[in-house]
């Protein structure tokens, strides 16, 4: 549905995403910006099974950035934004040398490094999705998704 019906007053019309902005909006006066990082691919060792923290297995983490890009998208320049490949570089190791029994906690680890390393970065979301859970007669993903912002700290 995207953000239509944003300024109605009834609340059913209103998605996830346009709740977060018009609320965003309503505390600073202008809406936040989002850098989106998906399809992270990553080999690691969380899982509550002990052969999944001995053999591992893959992950895919998508990771949702809120920050203020105004004095990017006017100049241009890598310094007034957020340098991509230095997030993708900081899950991927965290993915790679972490060893937690719950996705929960790889997500929230991810979440906390990503909020303390990035000055810029105000809020993040996490999606960690295992996309082949060692559980019989089961061919789904699982995913877990968190959202977490500097005011947590």
């Amino acid at each position: 549905m995207g953000c239509k019906g944003l300024f109605t007053h009834t609340l059913h019309f209103y998605t996830p995403g346009c709740l977060l902005n018009f609320w965003m909006a309503n505390l600073s006066g202008t809406l936040m910006d989002c850098i989106h990082l998906t399809g992270i691919r990553c080999y690691g060792y969380t899982g509550y099974l002990p052969e999944e923290q001995v053999l591992g297995q893959w992950f895919e983490v998508d990771v949702k950035l809120w920050l203020d890009l105004s004095q990017a998208a006017k100049t241009d320049a890598i310094a007034d934004t957020l340098d991509y490949r230095s997030v993708i570089s900081a899950i991927q190791n965290l993915v790679k040398t972490s060893q937690f029994a719950l996705l929960e906690k790889l997500a929230g680890t991810i979440a906390d490094s990503i909020l303390q390393q990035c000055d810029r970065v105000t809020q993040v979301q996490v999606v960690v999705t295992k996309p082949a859970a060692p559980i019989p007669d089961f061919g789904g993903k699982i995913s877990i998704e968190l959202t977490r912002n500097k005011s947590n700290f």
